[in-house]
């Protein structure tokens, strides 16, 4: 099953992201194209693609686990590069460490043939705006 929200947001479909969903676990894919190139002589995957992969995947997980709130916001955000993005498909799931009435500490991890070694990890704020003046 796909979860539609990266759908809606250029940057994603630009980067080409799918989403999958199997019960509560998201997970999305970042099929590998020329464009997402950034040091053709190695070549490696851009640190910025990769990085919207991540904060991309971790406030579809939040959006995810909250409905009924607006597209979470990032308060800050955190990424290290871990290993060099080779030229195939990245994959990465997010995970809710805590979330109160307002804010998500979300981590998420990216990696390529084995998910025991990341490309790269995120740690982020995300700022949870309700719809409503309860939350």
């Amino acid at each position: 099953m796909t979860f539609a929200l990266l759908d809606g947001l250029p940057y994603a479909r630009f980067l080409g992201l799918r989403t999958q969903l199997n019960g509560d676990d998201l997970s999305v894919v970042m099929p590998f194209a020329d464009h997402l190139i950034g040091n053709p002589m190695l070549p490696a995957l851009h640190g910025g693609s990769t990085a919207a992969l991540l904060e991309m995947t971790a406030v579809a997980q939040v959006s995810l686990s909250y409905p009924r709130l607006r597209l979470p916001r990032p308060i800050n955000v955190t990424v290290a590069y871990l290993r060099s993005g080779r030229p195939t498909d990245v994959f990465a799931q997010a995970h809710i460490n805590k979330a109160g009435r307002r804010v998500a500490h979300v981590t998420a991890e990216a990696w390529q043939e084995r998910r025991d070694q990341p490309i790269a990890s995120l740690t982020a704020h995300f700022l949870l705006d309700g719809d409503d003046d309860s939350t």
